[in-house]
């Protein structure tokens, strides 16, 4: 099990930096009928290649582009809750990847990651919401797949108190050199690991590589229901919960509707979930743990981490798109 921050360690210029697939997402709204015309697993992420993507963009209705990536959701957020935030991820030197870095710099987020020349386009992710608020996302890599150890900024990852990885990156063999090297950095300037497991079926591909990385090199675990079950192929969280609290020193298991279950030790937090109407639940994970993450990093006890999670997510529910449309910071200050 990894050791906890190194209260010596002096202070962070970030509170967080994420590294993740680097991806604009292309968001719209659509029918039951758009996702069963197409063939598509309704919920869940689908890796596609070049020419899938352009079928599907072809066909889909207006749509609102954006920098995305759980990651990179993650950071912006944080950013609006007022967090210092920066990011680590590979797009190419295209309009897409202008877009992109533009995007996330204006909303307060370093992106230090040179770009990609020469290679596969930038990253994209066509996001389809159905009107019960489910979002279906078929995603085409393209410069994502060029990440790796080469691409880590070793001044940032020291320079950050919680170093944030997505799990969404970790199918390529080069990707999960980089946790592991980027885990060791931070740990060595005495900052703190966090993963989030980001979708179930990608624990099913990578199961015993996301064992392994938990319990040897994560301070800080994110996972919703089917996330953790998957990651310790049980039934019921319950079951999970009990295993993980033996893994990882903290660990945010959320649970939809239901809020969260904050893990420390023998201690269990349950934080119930903010009231809201769902729109959108694009980004609802990443904004929890942005959440989460900015009160700890300010010293913040858990349910306070636990509440300014459950308040981000709600707030990006209740809209399309993972970017923040309230300013949270007034209501953040008041858990505190």
């Amino acid at each position: 099990m990894p050791a906890s921050a190194d209260p010596g360690a002096k202070p962070p210029r970030f509170d967080i930096v994420g590294i993740g697939n680097a991806i604009v997402d292309v968001l719209a709204p659509v029918d039951d009928a758009f996702i069963r015309r197409h063939d598509m697993r309704k919920g869940g992420m689908t890796l596609i290649d070049a020419a899938r993507a352009e079928e599907i963009y072809a066909t889909m209705p207006p749509a609102q582009e954006t920098s995305g990536g759980s990651a990179a959701n993650t950071c912006a957020v944080a950013s609006g809750l007022g967090a210092r935030a920066a990011y680590l991820g590979r797009v190419a030197h295209d309009q897409l990847g202008e877009v992109f870095r533009h995007d996330i710099g204006a909303v307060g987020v370093h992106f230090p990651t040179a770009p990609l020349l020469g290679g596969a386009p930038t990253a994209r992710c066509m996001i389809l919401v159905t009107p019960d608020g489910q979002r279906t996302m078929n995603t085409y890599l393209g410069a994502c797949v060029a990440f790796g150890e080469a691409q880590l900024d070793h001044d940032v990852i020291a320079d950050s108190a919680v170093t944030y990885m997505e799990g969404y990156l970790f199918d390529e063999p080069a990707a999960q050199a980089a946790f592991r090297r980027a885990a060791a950095l931070a740990h060595a300037a005495g900052r703190q690991v966090s993963i989030t497991l980001s979708d179930a079926f990608c624990v099913d591909r990578h199961r015993a590589a996301f064992r392994d990385l938990v319990r040897t090199h994560i301070d800080i675990l994110f996972a919703n229901e089917a996330e953790i079950c998957s990651l310790y192929e049980v039934n019921t969280v319950a079951e999970a919960v009990e295993l993980a609290r033996h893994e990882v020193p903290l660990a945010a298991i959320t649970r939809s509707e239901d809020g969260s279950l904050i893990l420390r030790g023998a201690e269990t937090v349950s934080v119930p979930a903010a009231p809201t109407d769902v729109v959108d639940t694009t980004g609802a994970g990443d904004a929890y743990a942005a959440g989460f993450l900015a009160a700890l990093t300010a010293g913040q006890s858990l349910e306070t981490c636990g509440r300014l999670g459950s308040l981000a997510a709600a707030e990006i529910i209740s809209h399309f798109g993972a970017r923040l449309q309230r300013d949270l910071r007034q209501e953040a200050a008041a858990f505190a």
